[in-house]
């Protein structure tokens, strides 16, 4: 027999005394029950209840992670760990270390990364707070699938198994909580093999409160979601604002003052004139964004967006700006001599607004696109 470490059965810890020792056992017990040649590691991250003395006792290895975190305890714990696979879970008893079997069967069947889902597999009562159950956790995997284009249906799953060398090559970087949606996400933009077990859930051991806080690590996974998807924060957006205040400028800008009951007077032009700029400036902020990790292998590239970028060079950009400019400028005049036919009187305010409001648009924006496309440049140097 090959006596390479198979699976180390990973564990994080912070005051986790009264729980520790049974989760160990379990974990023992499954290596025991299935002949695999593995360990039980724990990652403590500064345990101060005597937490380390019980794991060592009961037979794990322990290894300490000074920087605090969820996800700080689990990156040093994956590094330190001697299996081919890891399997991670949390140190509560929450989830049964004795029936690993569907983990370990996909990992060997070549996925990369094996998710546990406990909508599947049971959530027994009072072991996941309602708003959890019903909005947190639904509610932030609908939008991990939707933005990631994944079928995986619990994003936040404790229990989950990967091969190491796979997890390891992502370079995750995240320290909190938000660690489990950044080790789905990456996996997902990396292209690894991907599976999911369901997985049962049960009211955890400890009399402590939990060291997960509802609003602020719901707030850091939903952070992580959206800066991990610029398309969502930035351009559909921006794209959408601008086309709702175009439609309002236009609408505006040609006398169509009623449009379906809703009339658009001098303000409803102004705003939409910010609006259009905003817009643009969003989906600007996405090309940068894209732009940046395209280039530093962030996520992986989109060959639409570089097709894009390939047709609107800096010269053809700055060309059609010099001339959008000159449209502009003329148009300017154009309304400073239907100002001065009327011998330099008083216009409404709408109707100057229609006069000069296009031409000093076009010449913002044309300013704006040209210097987009030189950060752009600088960007791809």
């Amino acid at each position: 027999m090959n006596s390479e470490i198979e699976l180390t059965i990973l564990m994080p810890c912070l005051n986790e005394s009264e729980t520790i020792e049974l989760c160990i056992v379990k974990a023992m017990q499954f290596l025991n029950e299935t002949k695999i040649i593995g360990e039980v590691l724990i990652a403590d991250n500064g345990s101060t209840d005597g937490s380390q003395r019980i794991a060592t006792t009961a037979g794990a290895r322990v290894v300490n992670v000074p920087e605090r975190g969820y996800g700080s305890a689990l990156i040093g714990g994956i590094k330190s760990a001697r299996g081919v696979y890891v399997i991670m879970g949390d140190a509560d008893d929450s989830y049964d270390f004795s029936k690993l079997h569907s983990f370990i069967y996909e990992l060997r069947n070549g996925n990369d990364l094996v998710m546990g889902n406990r909508f599947k597999g049971g959530i027994s009562k009072g072991a996941m707070p309602l708003l959890h159950k019903y909005l947190g956790n639904p509610v932030l995997s609908f939008i991990g699938r939707l933005f990631f284009k994944t079928t995986i249906g619990d994003f936040h799953c404790g229990l989950r198994g990967f091969k190491k060398s796979s997890i390891i090559d992502l370079e995750l970087k995240t320290t909190g909580m938000e660690f489990a949606s950044e080790v789905v996400v990456r996996s997902v933009l990396g292209g690894l093999k991907i599976a999911e077990v369901p997985t049962t859930l049960k009211k955890d051991g400890r009399t402590r409160p939990p060291h997960l806080r509802t609003w602020r690590d719901g707030w850091r996974h939903l952070r992580f979601l959206l800066i991990y998807s610029p398309k969502w924060l930035f351009m559909y957006p921006g794209l959408i604002i601008s086309l709702i205040s175009f439609f309002i400028f236009l609408s505006t800008e040609f006398n169509f003052s009623y449009v379906r009951g809703v009339q658009f007077g001098p303000n409803a032009f102004m705003v939409s004139f910010g609006g259009i700029l905003g817009g643009i400036q969003t989906m600007s902020f996405y090309i940068f964004i894209r732009t940046f990790a395209d280039k530093n292998k962030f996520i992986h590239e989109d060959s639409v967006f570089q097709k894009f970028l390939s047709k609107f060079t800096l010269e053809k950009v700055a060309l059609t700006s010099l001339f959008s400019i000159g449209i502009g400028i003329i148009l300017f005049f154009y309304g400073f001599n239907v100002w001065s036919s009327k011998k330099f009187g008083q216009l409404s305010s709408i109707d100057e607004m229609r006069i000069i409001a296009p031409s000093i648009l076009m010449i913002l924006l044309s300013i704006q696109i040209f210097f987009t496309r030189i950060f752009i440049s600088i960007l791809t140097v």
